[in-house]
């Protein structure tokens, strides 16, 4: 026992290393998809960690155990992976009784769930942000008409790229955010509280869209929404103009109240809420590598025909008929990520009513050849539109979920 107590750190940073090897592709995946903003994020808990009179065990523990039975239940790796981010995170705390705010927010920024519930929303926002253009832009320009993303000036049709969106600028904002609120404390040597560092997120958040619509205004205005060095200078400039400054100017006036924390009554290093969240991770890793079966056909409305299926893959299958394309799959593959990945432009999306019931209605284009395309979610043969609504009901009843995608050409 006192051999255990004397390498306590040891056994668990090599009990961590034992866990990530088990979730390797996991791992691997998620940092594939964001290896400089994690990177970054771990340097940014580095340099910015500090003793806080807030207890952070149970915050930690309980949102690695909400991750985990999340992941448990629905197989959802990029929960498992962000459970991981915040197991190193809580043993960090525990070896140091150190903790950043700032970093934090930015692991989750970075978390493949930051970049799911981003793209779900990409294109309703986009939608708003090109009306707003639009009403701006409609005194000042001929405007014809918009449909959507679509402008038509001067008989001439202007379609505003998902690009134009800038994810990567908006995390790029939040990234150069976070780096000048550590800096500054580094230089000050006191600290920020979390409201001083929401507030300041929100300020970012609100640069971002103010950047993004002059943006598409500036990209309409000289005809240029197709990706070129032009367009990608605009997108710097903005970027440069409507974030980068007005952040260092902000800064300026926004300074650290806190001084550290050189005692502390908190407790010390213990084993047990660590051994619990490593059994967690554990018991969950075990599971997640199970293969799960989706029940896509089960019960399925006898009006698909069959016939000509074809399994793309296990949670994807496709139904080609003389007048419509059906996709049957997994409430994970959001029709609009899809359509968008494979280089169709998405117009518009929006909620209607079809036989009364509410289902999404999508029209998008691809080589000049306009689709209409309609999806739901269907569950003991009731229609959904809403993912949170469809995952809460597989989460808690464990009953099977699809989602069915129907397109055809617009005539």
């Amino acid at each position: 026992m006192k051999l255990l107590l004397k390498y306590k750190k040891a056994i668990v940073l090599l009990t961590l290393i034992c866990l990530l090897v088990i979730n390797s592709n996991i791992v691997i995946s998620g940092l594939d998809s964001n290896l400089f903003g994690i990177v970054f994020s771990i340097v940014l808990f580095l340099m910015g960690g500090r003793k806080t009179s807030f207890n952070m065990n149970y915050p930690l523990w309980g949102l690695i155990f909400l991750l985990e039975f999340i992941s448990y239940r629905l197989h959802t790796k990029s929960l498992h992976f962000l459970a991981l981010a915040l197991l190193a995170c809580f043993i960090y705390y525990s070896f140091t009784q150190k903790f950043s705010f700032i970093a934090f927010i930015c692991i989750l920024l970075f978390s493949s769930l930051f970049n799911t519930f981003f793209d779900y929303l990409t294109v309703e926002i986009k939608q708003s942000l090109c009306y707003v253009v639009y009403l701006t832009l409609k005194n000042f320009i001929p405007i014809t008409k918009i449909e959507g993303v679509n402008f038509y000036i001067n008989n001439a049709k202007i379609t505003v790229d998902t690009a134009c969106m800038g994810l990567s600028m908006f995390k790029t904002g939040l990234l150069v955010g976070a780096f000048l609120l550590t800096l500054e404390e580094r230089k000050q040597q006191k600290y920020y509280n979390v409201k001083q560092i929401f507030l300041f997120c929100c300020l970012v958040i609100g640069l971002n869209i103010i950047s993004n619509y002059f943006r598409i205004i500036t990209l309409i205005l000289f005809n240029c929404t197709e990706e070129n060095t032009l367009h990608h200078t605009i997108g710097l400039l903005c970027f440069a103009f409507y974030q980068i400054v007005p952040m260092l100017f902000f800064i300026r006036y926004l300074k650290p109240k806190k001084e550290e924390i050189v005692h502390t009554n908190l407790a010390q290093f213990t084993f047990i809420p660590i051994i619990i969240g490593f059994l967690i991770l554990f018991v969950t890793s075990v599971e997640i590598k199970k293969e799960i079966k989706h029940d896509l056909l089960e019960n399925l409305n006898p009006e698909y025909n069959t016939k000509d299926r074809i399994w793309v893959n296990n949670e994807v299958y496709k139904i080609v008929t003389p007048e419509k394309l059906i996709y049957i799959k997994t409430p994970s593959h959001n029709p609009l990520v899809c359509w968008t990945g494979t280089g169709y432009k998405i117009i518009e999306s929006k909620m209607i009513k079809r036989n009364n019931e509410k289902v999404w209605m999508v029209r998008m284009e691809k080589n000049n050849i306009q689709y209409s395309s309609y999806w739901w979610y269907e569950c003991d043969h009731k229609k959904h539109t809403s993912l949170v609504e469809v995952l809460l009901i597989k989460l808690f009843y464990n009953k099977s979920v699809r989602l069915i995608n129907e397109t055809s050409t617009t005539k």
